[in-house]
């Protein structure tokens, strides 16, 4: 068996003071149909990046809706997973295709690790980005309903690479994308589901954090909590662009000396090139000083990039590539300044000049951080409007709602009132 994860367990009434009572009523109504149902879902990793996060909660709280719900981890040697992030990165729009030979190891992965899925047990198999895509053309007899959820960017795919997944794709019998862009402009697609991707605001990182409790926890990793702090909580990936926010952070020095910036990432096991962006992160800081270059080797966990969220003056997401942006998300939840680019997702948060400001370039970014920094008191009013966004639209009970509704519907239940957007 693949490995199993576990996410241990969590309570929907926990969550009742932060959704509404409409939400939360609605959860109830639809998980009635679908007690005892089985649902498996199948990643690639089980930490680092957004899909482990949203599952850590995403998972239990299926499960204290009444699912017999599972998450269950794919195998891999580092040849696969230097596969699969080429892969990422040319459904991303880099130009490099696929070799025959990066093809087979594709292929040969995804169908040992099929082998170790008993898909059957399952009425619901969810299988999340490209990495365990292919596992479905072992089970051409399949029982279950197999449901594909895309977490990156498609709007501009490496056709070559995208046309190699695709007759994988066909055979779901749904896939989920965070925006009508994304979906990939071919013939035979299954059904496709439009929702955005949630954060857990009780989650470790996202809780209540006191601002004396975040500076005690920055100053153990040397910062100087009297001087401002810029900071970016992200991959070492060239599609967050860490080396642009390092040009901004000199651009914003120029005018404020005493500025800091914090790289924060953290270093996930399907992500061999993130070691290499580390390290040419690195270089690019030169050695400055003030830019402090953190992941979780550095014993920054859920707790730390809370606090590095909480007291930074500027919280940048400098992405030219996003999927959704999750760290968008949590630095808008927290009430902080943001700025971050005007890509993917990022958008569907961020109304620019309202909610925080959107760029284009490590120019714009400078000179959006110096804004904030010159007046922080209309920087926290569009700040806390950013927050109430957060509330409606981007907590994890309303992405529960989606799924629940979703199994319904694939299930021939008649559950009426509840809509999620089909394309």
């Amino acid at each position: 068996m693949l490995q199993l994860v576990n996410v241990g367990h969590k309570s929907l009434g926990d969550y009742a003071t932060l959704a509404s009572r409409g939400l939360m009523d609605e959860i109830r109504r639809l998980a009635e149909p679908l007690q005892g149902k089985r649902v498996v879902h199948v990643s690639a990793t089980a930490f680092g990046g957004g899909v482990a996060e949203i599952n850590y909660t995403l998972v239990p709280l299926m499960a204290d809706a009444g699912l017999e719900v599972e998450w269950r981890i794919i195998r891999g040697a580092e040849d696969f997973f230097g596969v699969t992030k080429a892969i990422h990165n040319a459904l991303q729009g880099d130009p490099r295709v696929l070799t025959p030979e990066e093809q087979e190891i594709f292929r040969h992965y995804n169908a040992l690790n099929a082998e170790e899925l008993p898909a059957d047990d399952y009425d619901y198999v969810i299988v999340h980005d490209p990495q365990p895509l292919a596992m479905i053309e072992s089970f051409p007899d399949r029982r279950a309903k197999w449901i594909w959820r895309g977490h990156i960017d498609f709007s501009a795919p490496n056709p070559d690479v995208l046309a190699f997944l695709l007759p994988s794709l066909r055979h779901y019998d749904d896939a989920i994308f965070h925006l009508r862009s994304y979906v990939p402009q071919a013939d035979g697609l299954p059904e496709v589901v439009i929702w955005p991707p949630a954060i857990d605001p009780l989650m470790p990182k996202n809780m209540a954090l006191s601002p004396e409790d975040a500076a005690y926890i920055l100053d153990q990793f040397g910062i100087d909590v009297e001087r401002p702090l810029l900071a970016q909580v992200s991959r070492f990936d060239p599609w967050k662009d860490p080396l642009g926010v390092i040009d901004a952070y000199r651009e914003v020095k120029r005018r404020y000396p005493e500025v800091q910036l914090a790289l924060v990432g953290s270093m996930a096991h399907d992500d061999p090139e993130g070691w290499d962006y580390y390290n040419r992160t690195l270089e690019h800081a030169d050695a400055d000083p003030d830019i402090f270059v953190l992941s979780n080797m550095n014993n920054v966990g859920a707790v730390e990039v809370n606090a590095f969220q909480v007291h930074a003056s500027v919280v940048i997401q400098k992405s030219i590539k996003e999927g959704f942006g999750l760290t968008v998300t949590e630095a808008l939840w927290k009430s902080r300044p943001l700025v971050a680019g005007r890509v993917g997702g990022i958008v569907v948060q961020v109304a620019d000049g309202e909610t925080g400001w959107l760029v284009d370039s490590p120019h714009e970014c400078a000179q959006a951080c110096v804004e904030i920094l010159r007046d922080p008191v209309e920087a926290r009013t569009r700040a806390l409007i950013g927050k109430e966004h957060v509330r409606r639209h981007f907590l994890t009970p309303r992405l529960l709602r989606d799924w629940l509704v979703l199994f319904n519907r694939l299930a021939g239940n008649d559950v009426g009132g509840s809509t999620i957007t089909v394309v």
